[in-house]
């Protein structure tokens, strides 16, 4: 029986292990976690979500309360369309974030960056356009982008001189989205260098509707390689979502695979950015404590553990702080769900909003638990304590079972 080690992944002049640790916002894919899976051999990504935000935990900026500052005014109105990022500043924050990566990295991996189209941020081209093209400017290995279509994305980058030289990618979760993409930034000449196709157990938002039960990573994956062949395609596919173990990643790569992601099994890591308290409800989570819901201002479905505080806290809208959903119009339907429940119980000091959530600070504070399905098989992957807490795994650890395991087994740690 074969191991993941057995396989490479060639993109371009990089000969690689075939493992790709998926970019977790917000910095929940830390750089820390990216550095590890480069030093490796493989692939690590970190998040451009929320990155003032990150910059401010990391580098003790001041980016959240000096945009705050400006904006303060503007609170209680509901109409945010005010509230703008500072592009120079979003420039800056970008540069330290994958400046600080790409100072440190080591080994014969790569450090990409995931973009989320649907961090709209009240200027959706412009905000997006900047994060791109900085963290090229930086030196980013790859981008990855993510959380949309991103029909229009190649256009934004292509007059940039490491347009081409950058490693592309996009993550789908259908054979349409694929070709949809392909069709519209065939006019830059440039095809995505690996396309990860995200099926319906992935953490986080998924590409999928409420019905993402009726669909199987395995057959998504199988259809899209058949169209490329048909097309002459040669282009990497990545699987992604509910593969937990090697054996599982072996069996993608066996038949045809170019790589797989992973990630649920590295939020349990000391290098990834959840707090241990959180790690421990990861760990102790059930099958059943794991939910699809639609409370993501995004309009994306979103996993998540359901006994997450972000569920039904109804905190007033943070968007002069951060705003990293407001859409062109600078609107959220976070923010139109909690003023309706503001309406509906007025003089009550702490309303509940249980159809959307405040993504931005939940995220921010580690308060929002988004997970993948498999997450509730993280306990055996690891040894309990006396005191009956969970044993926090190394990046390392995780990533060499990955790569070097057989027969289904997980490695437990020492």
């Amino acid at each position: 029986m074969k191991c993941v080690d057995d396989f490479r992944l060639r993109l371009g002049k990089h000969e690689l292990v075939p493992i790709m640790v998926g970019g977790m916002g917000v910095d929940i894919s830390t750089v820390a976690l990216s550095l590890e899976a480069a030093r490796l051999g493989g692939i690590g990504h970190i998040s451009d979500a929320m990155v003032p935000t990150v910059t401010d935990r990391r580098f003790n900026t001041k980016f959240v309360k000096d945009k705050l500052k400006q904006y303060k005014f503007n609170v209680e109105n509901a109409d945010k369309s005010v509230v703008k990022f500072d592009l120079d500043i979003l420039a800056e924050a970008t540069r330290l974030h994958v400046g600080s990566a790409m100072d440190a990295k080591k080994g014969d991996g790569l450090i990409f960056i995931n973009c989320m189209e649907k961090l709209t941020m009240n200027a959706p081209k412009e905000t997006l356009r900047v994060r791109m093209q900085t963290a090229m400017d930086a030196g980013i290995d790859g981008i990855t982008l993510a959380a949309g279509l991103h029909l229009g994305s190649f256009s934004l980058i292509e007059d940039h001189p490491r347009f081409r030289d950058v490693k592309l990618g996009i993550i789908v979760s259908s054979l349409r989205a694929l070709q949809l993409f392909l069709k519209k930034s065939s006019r830059t000449g440039r095809l995505p260098d690996y396309v990860v196709v995200e099926g319906p157990l992935a953490g986080g938002h998924l590409g999928f509707g409420m019905d993402w039960a009726q669909y199987d990573l395995a057959t998504i994956v199988a259809e899209i390689r058949a169209w490329m062949q048909a097309e002459q395609l040669d282009i990497p596919l990545i699987p992604a979502g509910g593969i937990f173990t090697g054996s599982d990643a072996v069996g993608f790569l066996e038949n045809g695979a170019g790589a797989v992601q992973v990630a649920t099994r590295f939020t349990v890591t000391r290098e990834c950015g959840l707090p241990e308290k959180v790690q421990q409800e990861y760990f102790k989570a059930t099958e059943d404590d794991i939910e699809v819901n639609q409370l993501s201002p995004t309009g994306y479905p979103m996993r998540m553990i359901k006994s997450c505080p972000a569920i039904g806290d109804g905190i007033r809208p943070n968007c002069e702080a951060y705003g990293y959903l407001l859409d062109a119009n600078g609107s959220c339907s976070y923010i139109q769900a909690y003023n309706r429940e503001v309406a509906a119980h007025p003089g009550e000091r702490r309303i509940k909003v249980m159809d959307k959530t405040c993504l931005c600070t939940h995220m921010r504070n580690f308060d929002c638990w988004t997970c993948g399905q498999y997450t509730y098989r993280l306990k055996d992957t690891t040894r309990r304590n006396e005191d009956g807490s969970y044993q926090i795994l190394s990046a390392e650890h995780v990533f060499k079972d990955y790569q070097f395991s057989k027969d289904g087994k997980v490695a437990l740690p020492d």
